[in-house]
């Protein structure tokens, strides 16, 4: 008679003191050995015989014969010395990610605080075509750092601020809030601005100290990546208030304090130990269908003051990360050009799979630039598109999925053109080589 043991194990016993999630392929399970049984584990054998063969399973609890006990004692052991050498190997490879910014990252954290339904997207159509429900994501479905956490094989990165009974951030944060700029002065009361979500982060410092202690919090944060939308909101707002800033500032004045707020939180985080930092540019501002129907007078036209400062913005962005890379030791970083992606994708909609470049899936009025997705915000009246990935942009200001999807391949590294508009490095290289 042959005997054949195939343990199904229970994945929840054996995870290691530094995280609450391992991969599904790594065994786990408690033995209890005053009982002599192994909890949570299920043991089929199979009988070979005159009389044929068969499969009989054996509960976990069944009192099992010497031979089964004694070989069942022997693999749980080598498991279990296993156990360890396994969960330490996943600690040094475990990278997490931290996400910074605006909302074209924010997960859900303005569905938590007291804001304006401006700044919210909790309402259908949000979400209809891939979670079925509004998650507070300005999109119809996922955004690029979905996108991001699923190539890097980590779990979707859940909202700082929602409420959790038992929260754990061994996976990372998303800080980012929809309406955030660099600027604190930026949409004031109604956002959670970059200094805050700065703040936020050290929270989740002191919470991974207590658990992984001083050098496992170190060591983790060091290896964590960093991603950073943020500068779209200092500059959108100035043609969406009645803002005065310009008349006081210069426009590469202007660019100036928004660079230099970016360039504090950024040092913070490294003197924090935070070595590995993603970054993408600003879209063309005024190309966006609630920046063009601004000026009725502009014929739909991309409206270009909005869009001159996005490049300023991101001429002294690629200033700043080269000259931290050359000042800070260890510092890597990988930006993505999204301004120029986006220009594609919106003057040659069809090379991409698109049918509509310019106007919105979800809106009113010309380029469904009127920003009333949902019925809640300028006017319970809206139009929406039948089919989401024949466009470009979702609302008045943001982009369907399909669009995160082709922009987090490019920044991962699996777009033919690639080359052309992430670099350093890619952020493959930061989660996976550096």
């Amino acid at each position: 008679m042959h005997l054949f043991l195939v343990f199904i194990l229970n994945i929840q016993a054996c995870i290691m003191p530094n995280f609450e999630s391992l991969p599904s392929t790594v065994p786990n399970f408690a033995l209890h050995s005053k009982a002599y049984a192994i909890k949570g584990l299920v043991i089929y054998y199979r009988h070979s015989g005159m009389n044929g063969t068969r499969v009989e399973r054996m509960s976990a609890m069944a009192r099992p014969s010497s031979v089964f006990l004694i070989m069942a004692v022997h693999v749980a052991i080598l498991i279990s010395t296993s156990c360890g050498s396994i969960s330490s190997e996943h600690s040094r490879k475990h990278v997490a990610f931290f996400i910074f910014g605006d909302s074209f990252l924010d997960a859900g954290n303005n569905n938590y605080i007291n804001t304006t339904t401006l700044d919210q997207a909790n309402f259908w159509p949000y979400g209809e075509t891939y979670f079925r429900f509004p998650t507070g994501r300005f999109s119809d479905g996922r955004l690029i750092s979905d996108f991001i956490a699923e190539h890097a094989k980590l779990p979707l990165i859940p909202p700082f601020l929602q409420p959790a009974g038992n929260p754990h951030y061994f996976n990372g944060v998303n800080f980012a809030s929809a309406g955030a700029g660099a600027l604190a002065e930026t949409f004031q009361g109604a956002v959670i601005d970059l200094k805050t979500q700065l703040s936020y982060y050290k929270q989740v410092m002191t919470w991974l100290r207590s658990k992984l202690g001083n050098v496992g919090a170190k060591m983790m944060l060091s290896r964590a990546v960093y991603l950073f939308s943020i500068g779209t909101n200092d500059y959108m707002s100035l043609f969406l208030t009645n803002s005065t800033v310009l008349d006081t500032f210069s426009k590469s004045e202007y660019v100036g304090i928004v660079i230099g707020n970016l360039t504090t939180i950024i040092k913070d985080i490294y003197s924090r130990g935070g070595r590995k930092f993603g970054f993408i540019n600003l879209p063309p501002v005024g190309c966006l269908p609630g920046i063009r129907t601004i000026n009725p007078d502009n014929n739909g036209n991309c409206l270009e003051e909005a869009s001159s400062l996005a490049k300023l913005h991101n001429q002294a962005l690629s200033k700043l990360l080269q000259k931290l890379e050359k000042h800070l030791k260890g510092f890597k970083y990988s930006i993505f050009n999204l301004n120029i992606s986006l220009r594609q994708r919106m003057n040659h909609p069809s090379k991409y799979g698109f049918k509509e470049g310019k106007g919105a899936c979800c809106g009113t009025g010309k380029f469904r630039g009127v920003f009333s997705c949902g019925g809640k915000r300028l006017g319970k009246e809206f139009q929406l598109c039948e089919n989401p990935k024949e466009y470009v942009f979702w609302d008045s200001y943001h982009l369907t999925e399909r669009v995160h999807k082709q922009f987090a391949d490019e920044m991962w590294g699996r777009a033919n053109n690639t080359n052309s508009v992430v670099g350093p490095y890619n952020l493959r290289d930061l989660f996976q080589t550096l």
